[in-house]
């Protein structure tokens, strides 16, 4: 099950994002249980850790500049168009520079520390309300070599970024020899479907998963070693 969280208020630096959270969430009379995932978006995230930089949208030279600055590594251009290596070790387009819904002048970066950010929301929700949930923190990132958007984890606390796979047998009884699940990724991608990229809703629970898969991680697991990658 997938429930919006709707009622979250405009996010300034500083707020408390699990008061948002859990407050918005009882309003609706959906209530955080023991077991949820909370999947926010990156943009309230980025808000209130005060990840705001000043820019002139209008000048691409100012745009190219912060980009690179977020950037370790530049893998393409074309036209206005980086896919660049973050510091997070995330390839994706721009940085995860992003103009929008925030203020004009303004661009949101990627949080520092995504794990961070995810447990301290998951630290504060077990403080003050008593409850057990994991937090994702989740962005829209293009795919090679397929169309559209979805979105997948920058963060992750108390849930499995990867389940693995290998070793256990199929229905035939073959052994899985390179399956690797990236469940936050499906996670955060079932929650966009809720949240949408317009509708002003940052935050979902996603209710149901697996308990295995309830532990500690690091968003780390999904990025793949540059020594694995045929492409970089």
């Amino acid at each position: 099950m997938v429930i919006p969280i709707h009622g979250i208020p405009e996010v300034h630096p500083g707020d408390v994002l699990a008061t948002y959270i859990a407050d918005a969430a009882d309003a609706q009379d959906t209530p955080l249980d023991h077991g949820d995932v909370v999947v926010v978006t990156q943009k309230v995230v980025s808000k209130a850790e005060g990840r705001l930089v000043e820019v002139d949208s209008a000048d691409p030279d100012a745009r190219r500049k912060l980009v690179e600055s977020e950037a370790v590594r530049i893998l393409r251009t074309r036209g206005d168009l980086m896919i660049v290596e973050t510091r997070h070790g995330f390839v994706c387009a721009a940085a995860g520079v992003d103009l929008s819904n925030v203020a004009d002048g303004y661009a949101a970066l990627l949080p520092v520390d995504g794990d961070k950010s995810a447990k301290r929301i998951r630290d504060n929700l077990r403080a003050t309300r008593d409850v057990e949930v994991a937090v994702i923190i989740s962005d829209t990132f293009g795919r090679p070599w397929r169309r559209g958007l979805t979105d997948v984890a920058i963060g992750v606390s108390g849930v499995a970024a990867i389940v693995d796979l290998r070793g256990a047998t199929d229905a035939h009884g073959r052994e899985l020899v390179v399956t690797e699940v990236a469940v936050a990724d499906e996670i955060a991608s079932a929650a966009e479907l809720v949240m949408g990229k317009s509708a002003g809703v940052p935050v979902a629970i996603v209710r149901g998963v697996d308990p295995a898969w309830m532990h500690e991680s690091s968003v780390r697991e999904l990025v793949r070693d540059p020594a694995e990658d045929l492409f970089r």
